[in-house]
């Protein structure tokens, strides 16, 4: 099943591939909501701008996401206190709400219809140890300037003992979203792979499969950088699977967009589809690259969904990776402190609908010599993520895992094990081999190494995938390349030689 937003046929308006060599003032690497948005905004200001990405439109990320619009990222305002200051946290707050300002002015102005609605937001708790946690998450919410509300009734099917009420939040359709801010771009170009940049003479050269881009500056968007260095971005975030279902719960839905305080996640909010509301209910989160079995991700949310309404039907299925910064702050600004005219925007940690707009709004100002108030918060080049000293260790540790020590150990598995539908890594002479079991008895072999910087795979028999688990990038059971930040294939194997 695909996601529900790209389930509707937008046409083949903007898929056009480059085929030759361009001059532009600003080349932005990715066609999700945030690329579109610096380049909205830019295009507006007068500047020739330059849009392309491998896949097409916001099929990815912003294609697979809840597209909650909100400033409330979990219980988030109290961590921020206490890990920087109430300024800090203030400003991190307004920015996000400007940001929903920002995206209803855009859709008011353009006339974007993309079932915007107005909706409270919530994080709720069923346990009683936890509503001394939500209580000082409103209060401290309060202190920052925001009319927060603690409730104990919500639209739920169920009893709450408490939960955080952000109003004035919002939810839409993010598909029809980005197409309306697409006709104000003139040159976009999908279905076209940039695979190194270069900075020449105070100028960047984007070289792509279809020709190159010669641009005075350059917006790196795609999810997550696929450019190592100098950023070196695979060193301070990491990648997170979550699991989304859409549901026709043969009920009337109430109002309202709500996630729990604490694991396991769970996410509700409702969505249009065919003049009919449906529920969209998500969670179930882990470190992509570590392999779930379908009844610890779609079996479980279907299992849930349907405690809640035994009469449900399941429309929709779809997964989604997320960048997680090691502080959960996003990062938003240059690339790097030695390139002077290459931007990015990336750890959005589950909430791009907001932050993407404040990282195009930021990056734009930027690049126009405008000062942002708001830029300090998620300054890109900070070192403060490193300083999450369990965060870090643990990514240290699995990317050595992964990296040398496993592509060392004996296999656990042999041919015979893998299962039909099913895919594992077993040694050929003396060389690690990724193996599917197609259920037409067809085989397919790859070398099961990442192509981004050599980790071993793992298999997902959820999706039949093989996964990174050092920085999430993400191929199919053919070996091709799904999931940022590798943009190669995999190499396959011969199973006759």
């Amino acid at each position: 099943m695909n996601s529900l937003w790209l389930s509707e046929n937008f046409g083949n308006k903007y898929k056009k591939n480059l085929d030759s060599n361009i001059n532009c003032d600003v080349c932005i690497v990715g066609a999700g909501i945030f690329g579109l948005t610096c380049a909205y905004y830019l295009s507006k200001c007068g500047l020739k701008v330059v849009v392309i990405d491998k896949n097409g439109i916001a099929e990815k990320t912003t294609g697979h996401t809840t597209a909650k619009i909100t400033s409330q990222h979990g219980l988030f305002y109290t961590y921020l206190i206490n890990s920087y200051s109430e300024e800090f946290a203030r400003d991190y707050l307004l920015a996000n709400e400007n940001a929903i300002k920002n995206i209803e002015n855009i859709i008011n102005l353009e006339n974007i219809n993309c079932d915007f609605e107005k909706q409270s937001s919530f994080v709720y708790t069923t346990k009683k140890d936890e509503i001394n946690k939500i209580k000082k998450e409103v209060d401290n919410v309060n202190k920052l300037g925001l009319h927060a509300n603690f409730v104990t009734k919500t639209g739920l099917p169920f009893e709450i003992e408490g939960a955080v009420q952000f109003p004035n939040q919002a939810q839409f359709n993010p598909l029809k979203y980005v197409h309306g801010l697409c006709k104000n771009i003139n040159e976009i170009y999908t279905n076209t792979t940039v695979y190194d940049i270069k900075h020449e003479n105070g100028e960047l050269n984007f070289f792509t499969t279809g020709g190159t881009i010669h641009s005075k500056y350059g917006i790196l968007a795609s999810h997550y950088p696929f450019l190592n260095f100098p950023g070196m971005y695979f060193f301070k975030m990491y990648q997170s699977t979550s699991y989304i279902i859409g549901i026709d719960t043969k009920k009337t839905l109430g109002n309202g967009m709500y996630i729990t305080a604490s694991s396991p996640t769970y996410s509700f909010r409702t969505a249009n589809y065919n003049g009919k509301k449906i529920l969209l209910l998500g969670g179930l989160d882990h470190k992509t690259g570590f392999p779930v079995s379908p009844a610890q991700s779609y079996e479980a949310l279907e299992n849930y969904a349907k405690s809640l309404y035994p009469n449900c039907e399941i429309l929709f299925r779809w997964d989604t990776n997320d960048c997680i910064t090691l502080d959960k702050i996003p990062y938003i600004g240059l690339f790097s402190n030695v390139i002077d005219n290459l931007y990015v925007g990336t750890g959005f940690n589950k909430w791009g609908m907001t932050s993407s707009n404040v990282a195009a709004n930021i990056v734009c100002d930027q690049i126009l010599g405008k000062e942002n108030k708001y830029s300090y918060v998620f300054n890109s080049n900070r070192v403060n993520p490193i300083k999450n000293h369990t965060e870090m260790k643990n990514m240290i540790v699995e990317s050595t895992e992964s990296l040398f020590i496993k592509k060392i150990k004996d296999s656990s598995i042999s041919f015979d094990n893998i299962e039909s539908d099913s895919g594992g890594i077993i040694e050929i002479n003396k060389q690690k081999v990724g193996i599917y079991k197609h259920p037409s008895g067809e085989l397919y072999a790859v070398k099961p190494i990442c192509t981004h910087l050599g980790c071993l795979l793992s298999w997902n028999d959820t999706d039949k995938t093989w996964d990174c688990p050092c920085h999430g990038s993400r191929f199919d059971y053919k070996g091709n390349n799904i999931h940022d930040p590798a943009f190669l294939n995999l190499e396959s194997y011969d199973l006759n030689s």
